[in-house]
């Protein structure tokens, strides 16, 4: 069997977008892992974490994927409130949370 330059260059292409794929889904589980920990720490119930939205930005010089996920978490087991985080590659940016009722 032989390959074409054709041929190398789409094999290359479905390798490139694998190789996203799997970083994007290790970034969302980096992200559960984060929360997870930061509402334990913060005396917070974590009830579910959905990406956002994600794209390609420079961070320290190279392309890297800005990732934004929204959160749900309670702070008293009754009400429910909204945060965000951001992440720059593996890199988390920031945790924003609103105002919300504690026990």
């Amino acid at each position: 069997m032989q390959f074409n330059l054709s041929d190398i260059f789409v094999l290359l292409i479905l390798a490139i977008v694998a190789f996203q794929f799997w970083r994007i889904r290790g970034i969302t589980e980096r992200a559960n892992i984060y929360l997870k920990q930061y509402c334990e720490q913060q005396s917070l119930q974590l009830i579910s974490v959905a990406r956002q939205k994600t794209r390609l930005t420079v961070h320290r010089g190279k392309i890297d994927w800005l990732s934004e996920f929204m959160f749900e978490f309670s702070g008293n087991g009754e009400d429910a409130a909204i945060g965000t985080l951001t992440m720059k590659g593996w890199q988390v940016t920031a945790t924003d949370l609103p105002p919300y009722k504690i026990n």
